[in-house]
This record gives C-alpha cells, structure tokens and sequence, in this order.
C-alpha cells in the first residue's frame, strides 16, 4: 500500500509493488463464451480487453484484483485513470473474497481513445448481485474493501478494449 496526502494507491501499473495479481471471471462460469484477458503493458499501464457475446446466455466479461486497504484512513471515494473504448464499465468492489456473492458496482463510461480520469464516491455505490440492486446492506467503507474489478456487461457485444494507468483511494 503506498499512500500520499489523502491518497492510496491501489494499482499502478508503473511499479511491481502495486500491479496486483488479477484474476479473469467470464460469463463461461455459467455457460457463455465472452472471452477476456487483462495484460501488463511496457509503458506502465494495464489493458483488459476481449470479446463480449450473448451466446449461451452469456453477456459479461470481468477482472478482478485483491485490495488490502487497511483502516488506518476512512477514504471517501476511488479516482481511476483510464482510456476507453467508448463502452460503459463497471467499477465493482466486494468485502469479502469470495468468488461469488453480492458487489458495490458504479458505472464509468469511457472516452473512445482519450484518456479520462473518474473521482466516484463509495456513496455512488450500489450493492447489487448478478445485475440486481439490493436494499438492505450496509455502506461501502473502504476498511471493508477485500476486491477491486472492472466488468463489462448492458448487451455491450463484440470487441472491448480499456487501458488502465491506475487506481486509487481518496479523501
């Protein structure tokens, strides 16, 4: 974890220390044929890109990264800096580590080949599961934070590409 003044980052993908280890969950874990693949960059940043297909029911495709935020400092929000394919992504955290379950999800909708940097609160944040909303959980806190992600879902088919430069907690 590296923090500055009323910052920590959570990836940047300049440095080994904050890359993150991520982690691919498709639409096949249910039957669908969306493929993707998340990959380190030589200019320091990250891009996730593939396919997204309806085929077999299928329509979302994901990566995923641990977080460990730590509770020294209660953040207010996430900022990201990413260049986009003009498709709308699904920021997503969850506060545990389990593969499945509900996720705190806002969405971002990216600039066709323009670098665009997003400030979202955890307020922005909506607990939903497999695309639902839900009543009745408590409020993103960044104490509770145990995973990061990025899908794309909303029948956005064919081809997507999102670069990532980083990724980071505010005050």
């Amino acid at each position: 974890m590296i923090l500055f003044k009323g910052e920590m980052v959570l990836f940047d993908f300049d440095s080994t220390e904050t890359t993150g280890e991520w982690y691919i969950v498709n639409d096949d874990v249910m039957g669908g044929v969306s493929r993707s693949n998340m990959q380190l960059n030589s200019d320091g940043t990250a891009t996730f890109s593939g396919t997204l297909s309806p085929e077999n029911y299928g329509g979302f495709a994901s990566v995923r990264a641990r977080v460990v935020a730590g509770d020294e400092v209660q953040f207010q929000g996430v900022m990201l800096r990413i260049r986009g394919d003009g498709n709308i992504y699904s920021l997503r955290f969850r506060t545990n580590e389990n593969f499945d379950g509900y996720a705190y999800q806002a969405k971002v909708k990216s600039s066709a080949g323009e670098w665009t940097e997003f400030k979202v609160p955890f307020t922005a944040f909506e607990p939903t599961f497999r695309g639902r909303a839900l009543t009745g959980k408590p409020d993103l806190k960044s104490s509770d934070i145990a995973q990061f992600g990025l899908l794309i879902a909303d029948k956005q088919f064919g081809d997507f590409t999102v670069d990532i430069d980083w990724v980071k907690f505010y005050n």
